[in-house]
């Protein structure tokens, strides 16, 4: 997830997309970092086998450079639109 000025990135974990993504556009969780940084937009997401394999590649992506982070982004979502609508 990111910002509106794509400034700010957000990587985790969900078994529920849909609801995980609504909770951080309302600011469910007001003290949050998504919260703190109106991070909204659903810019990039996988599905996994299971969690086991979630929580490793959160991990993994979550050591890479910001510039990797963008690249990933970018190679489904060039142009870093709101995918909440899609899913």
């Amino acid at each position: 997830m990111a910002n509106q000025t794509n400034v700010a990135l957000y990587i985790g974990v969900t078994n529920n997309l849909e609801r995980r993504v609504a909770e951080h556009r309302s600011h469910h969780f007001p003290d949050s970092f998504t919260a703190k940084y109106n991070i909204t937009k659903l810019v990039y997401f996988e599905e996994t086998p299971d969690i086991q394999a979630a929580i490793a590649r959160e991990k993994q992506i979550k050591s890479w450079s910001r510039k990797r982070k963008n690249q990933l982004v970018e190679t489904t979502n060039p142009a870093w639109s709101d995918f909440y609508k899609t899913i």
